[in-house]
């Protein structure tokens, strides 16, 4: 399959670096002409390019990833859509769920496939831990806890994910929605939406900390947590059963080895029986996801995640923004229910 990339920094280098053995790379655009040469030049044949509107216009490719910042991140796939090309666009799709309406139209309209990057749901010890829950492993859910976060770098409060309006938001849209994606794809809907955004540390305009308190209508609860002062950079995320529990520690690299741990309780009740595996190596994450991708496409299934995942990730994100931005008014804590005042936010 071959294969367009805009948007040419550290995340499109890595969507890249994963068309080995899958795709070819066509073409790169980037608004910096000298980051798009020198990812094209890894690829012969690869065409470079300083306007994504001359990339989405070409013939000679099928799938289209879009790597850009959050403020592009809907008007480019849309674009390439409307064209009837594959898109695998970056989380979190748009800025918000009235940005994506519009790439939702575009996409239903040519009937083409939209994936959206969530590539954590890639992570083989998140896709082992899937798959022993969804076979009742560890029992009916009680509740998932989940942390992710860094410690930013020197004038991270200068770059494009601390300018509202470029990100859309802070850490709640940037790692948040990862935590919120996984969350529901163990959990399911969420009906009551509850969290404190909080700037911490980092002297932007965007929150560096997320604390979200998120419950299904049946009473399950996630609760999470993102932030940009996790200054050793941690992943963790625990699923709570009645027969047992899952946690994931580590995405690999400077997250550490990613890791499953199995805790099975016994009958009678007592200390679990464990068994932890470990995946040691590089991300392999951003090569499944492409791979399960384009086999998709080939075959006319739809993404595994997709527009609609995003959709539900960003409702949760700006019923969150819109209590804090308006505090002090009275707001809704839950769909249809009970009213009550928004200062928690």
């Amino acid at each position: 399959m071959r294969v367009a990339i805009v948007g040419c920094g550290r995340v499109g280098e890595r969507r890249a670096r994963a068309l080995c053995g899958t795709a070819r790379l066509v073409a790169a655009a980037d608004t910096d002409a000298a980051r798009a040469e020198a990812l094209a030049a890894r690829f012969p044949g690869c065409a470079a390019e300083t306007d994504w509107r001359r990339l989405v216009a070409r013939d000679d490719f099928e799938l289209a990833i879009v790597a850009t910042p959050h403020d592009r991140l809907a008007e480019v796939a849309g674009a390439a859509a409307e064209r009837g090309r594959h898109v695998l666009v970056e989380k979190p799709a748009a800025r918000s769920v009235q940005e994506l309406e519009a790439l939702i139209a575009a996409a239903r309209t040519t009937g083409v496939s939209v994936a959206v990057g969530f590539n954590h749901r890639f992570h083989p010890a998140l896709r082992e831990a899937h798959a022993l829950f969804s076979s009742g492993a560890i029992g009916a859910l009680l509740s998932v806890r989940a942390r992710y976060g860094h410690g930013g770098r020197p004038g991270y409060e200068n770059e494009w994910r601390a300018d509202p309006c470029t990100a859309g938001g802070g850490e709640l849209i940037d790692q948040g929605v990862h935590l919120i994606d996984l969350a529901r794809w163990f959990a399911g809907e969420f009906a009551n939406v509850r969290g404190h955004l909080a700037t911490l540390y980092w002297p932007a305009r965007v929150e560096d900390n997320a604390f979200l308190l998120l419950t299904t209508g049946a009473g399950q609860v996630a609760w999470l947590h993102a932030s940009w002062t996790e200054w050793k950079n941690l992943f963790c995320f625990e699923v709570f059963g009645r027969e047992g529990k899952l946690q994931v520690d580590g995405l690999g690299g400077s997250y550490g080895v990613e890791r499953l741990t199995v805790h099975r309780l016994p009958r009678p009740l007592g200390p679990p029986d464990t068994i932890a595996s470990e995946y040691p190596g590089e991300d392999v994450s951003w090569r499944d996801e492409l791979s399960d991708l384009v086999s998709r496409i080939e075959a006319g299934r739809p993404p595994a995640v997709g527009l609609e995942d995003a959709r539900a990730a960003l409702e949760i994100v700006g019923r969150l923004y819109a209590r804090r931005a308006a505090p002090a008014e009275v707001l809704d804590d839950k769909r249809g229910g009970a009213r009550t005042p928004g200062n928690g936010r």
